[in-house]
């Protein structure tokens, strides 16, 4: 699911804060487009967690109804992929039953190498991954 959300950005001396209404949750960053980067990383990470509560992840509020609250503060949007942001930051392991000729197990594991890793790195290599996900 794709969306985009208004957020509040508020340029204080050292930091933006963020405040994001619609999830009621604030970040900030280093500055302008840091702050922009871990909004949509909030938003990310809230609606996948709302997802995964099976709760539903809140409508966009229109642009005209978010309020500020200081003179320098400035409303923008942030999209955001919800699934995307699920696939790159789907960290958990999941078992994979694969079948290897037993010579080749038993010299795998006489080298003492570990086969997750070693699928894990075949797998990257075969899809011309850099290592990250």
């Amino acid at each position: 699911m794709k969306a985009v959300y208004p957020i509040v950005l508020s340029p204080g001396q050292k930091y933006v804060v963020v405040y994001i209404p619609d999830f009621n949750i604030n970040t900030q960053g280093a500055d302008m487009v840091d702050a922009m980067e871990m909004a949509r990383d909030a938003i990310g990470l809230v609606g996948i967690n709302m997802e995964d509560d099976r709760a539903a992840i809140p409508q966009p509020t229109p642009m005209a109804d978010i309020a500020t609250q200081g003179e320098n503060d400035i409303v923008t949007l942030v999209d955001v992929d919800f699934t995307e942001y699920r696939r790159q930051n789907d960290l958990r392991s999941i078992k994979k039953n694969c079948t290897v000729p037993a010579w080749l197990s038993y010299r795998a594991e006489t080298a003492g190498l570990n086969f997750s890793a070693v699928l894990q790195d075949g797998l990257k290599k075969a899809l011309q991954l850099d290592g990250s996900a």
